[in-house]
Formats: structure tokens, sequence, C-alpha cells
């Protein structure tokens, strides 16, 4: 009973220290806000009002069509609007108008044949593909330079005239690799009559052209397979009749395929094939 009697003192003097040390950190809290007041409030007071500043008027925008006199009078709207245009639809254009499908996708068919799943990276195989499909296209872009964009340019001919030599550059090129089968299926579908391809409307010449690309690209792509299919059933074959079951195939051919495609010289064959399917 003493003992509880002296806990209780002992937490009540404790208790009351504890209240007389917050008394004293408020106290000393509050004396310095004075002091922080009775400094810095006459200098607040003291100070000039500040200057409204005038308001900025908005600049007006007014857009309006006049008449041209020539045809460069209305050149630099529509070319920015072009510009713009193109720009947004560039990936599009290199997908389906230019020879950038068929090479992608034999790239794509001999890194998988030879088993090396990221070599040549997706970085290098694109760029590959990209200066490759700038070179096989340089000409038909040199003509629509020399024939449409230049006089555009020059003042000679009216933006729709140049758009109608540019596409006329471009399906000419796209009617050199577009089967006729490919060709009359989509006619079929889009329930048009044509008696021949000048008649053949662009909304059927592009997805033509891009459904005869890929069937080319898979029939390179099964040829550049052969041999390295060939090359893995050997050593699948080899890896069975010595017992070692357990051991994956792919391990020991991928060396033999590296060898085998360094000896005959395999990217000057794909890529020299590649380029001279286009001429």
């Amino acid at each position: 009973m003493r003992k509880a009697t002296q806990s209780a003192v002992l937490l009540g003097g404790e208790r009351e220290r504890i209240v007389a040390r917050a008394k004293r950190r408020a106290g000393i809290f509050l004396a310095l806000l004075a002091a922080y007041l009775l400094i810095a409030l006459p200098g607040v007071l003291a100070a000039p009002n500040p200057i409204p500043q005038q308001e900025q008027a908005i600049p007006d925008i007014n857009i309006t069509l006049g008449e041209g006199t020539e045809a460069t009078d209305i050149s630099l709207p529509l070319q920015i609007l072009l510009l713009l245009t193109v720009l947004s639809l560039v990936p599009s254009i290199l997908v389906m108008l230019t020879s950038f499908t068929r090479i992608v996708i034999v790239f794509h068919f001999l890194r998988q044949a030879m088993g090396t799943q990221s070599v040549p990276p997706n970085q290098v195989m694109i760029g590959m593909a990209l200066f490759l499909t700038l070179m096989i296209m340089w000409p038909v872009g040199q003509a629509i330079w020399n024939e449409a964009i230049a006089p555009f340019n020059a003042g000679e001919v009216d933006g729709f005239a140049a758009m109608r030599v540019a596409e006329g550059h471009v399906r000419g090129f796209m009617m050199k690799f577009i089967r006729e089968k490919d060709l009359n299926l989509f006619l079929e579908i889009g329930n048009v009559q044509a008696e021949s391809f000048d008649e053949v409307p662009t909304y059927i010449v592009v997805p033509a052209f891009m459904l005869s690309e890929v069937k080319t690209a898979f029939e390179i792509g099964f040829l550049i397979y052969l041999p390295f299919l060939i090359i893995d059933m050997v050593v699948a074959s080899v890896l069975l009749s010595m017992g070692m079951i357990m051991l994956p195939p792919i391990l020991i051919s991928m060396p033999f395929k590296l060898l085998v495609f360094v000896l005959v010289d395999g990217w000057y064959l794909v890529i020299g094939s590649l380029v001279r399917s286009f001429s």
C-alpha cells in the first residue's frame, strides 16, 4: 500500500514538471512571435500600395478567305496543311505504299530461322529496312520531285495537279508488283468494274499491293527457312541417336547455322535478292 502511494506521488510530480515545461515553452514562443510582429509590422504598414497592372488586351485573330489570282496565292497555307498531314501519315505511307513491308517480314523470318531471338536487334533491322526502302524508292521519289513538287513550288501547276502526278508515280510502282489475282479479289469485294489498270481506283490498288507484298515476303521467308530447318533436323537426329534426349537441339544447331550463314555470305545473298526483286 505504501509503495502504491509513493508511485502515485512520483507520477503526480512528473506530470506537474511536464506541464510546467510546456507552459514555459509556450511563453517563449509567444514572446518570439510578439517580437517578430513588432519588427515586421511597421515595415509592412509603411510599404507603398502596389499599383494595379493594366490589363493586357487579348490579340484578335481573324482567318479570312480571299480570292487568289495566281496558283501560288494559296500555296503557303496548303503547303503547311499538306506537310502536317503527310507527317501524321508517314508510318502508314511507309508500310502501305513502299517496299518496307516485304523487307521487314523477310528479316523477321531470317532471324527466326537462325534461332537468334534478339540478334540483330529490332532497331538494327528497322534501320536496315528503312535505308533499303529509301534506296529502292529513290527513283520514284526523284520523279515525284521533278514532275510534281518542283513545278508546284515554281507556280507552274496547282496543288491538285501535283498530287495527281505524284499519285500516278506511286501507283505505277505498286502496279508492277500487284498480282492479278489479288487485284481481282479487291475489285470483286469493292464491286468495281475496270477495263485497264489506269481505271482501277487507288483505294483498290493499295490493299491489293499490300496483300501481294505479304505473300511474296512469306514465299521468300519459306525459302530462307529450308536450309536452317535441314540443319535442325540433322542435329536433332544425331542427338537422338546418341541418346542425348535432354539436350535441346537448338543449342547445338545454332552455331552450325551461324557458321553456314557466314560461310555463304548470307547477308549479301538475302539483301541482294531483296533489292533485285524490286527491279
